[in-house]
């Protein structure tokens, strides 16, 4: 494995900030959570590999080079729609 540059680390840092949402695309390793997994970056190493909270409960890091992750854009409107919900106490939809 090749370390990437302090650049190179930077600028994943500004992509991909503490809080980013993301969605596995692709990890090659047994202990891997399924793709399509979301989750919550909670940093940025030196390697530039993203530390991570998957929702599945997972802590693996996603390594810079060799996994895939696409991160989630979401909209104002959206934010403020999960907002709304997450303060309403809601947890069970549905019921």
């Amino acid at each position: 494995m090749v370390f990437p540059d302090r650049d190179t680390v930077e600028r994943v840092k500004k992509e991909y900030p503490a809080g980013a949402r993301v969605i596995l695309e692709q990890m090659e390793d047994p202990q891997a959570p399924p793709a399509g997994t979301m989750g919550t970056v909670i940093g940025v190493d030196d390697t530039a590999s993203l530390l991570m909270k998957w929702d599945n409960g997972s802590g693996l890091n996603v390594v810079y080079g060799e996994d895939r992750v696409k991160k989630m854009i979401m909209t104002d409107r959206v934010f403020r729609q999960l907002m709304e919900i997450r303060d309403s106490g809601l947890t069970n939809y549905g019921e």
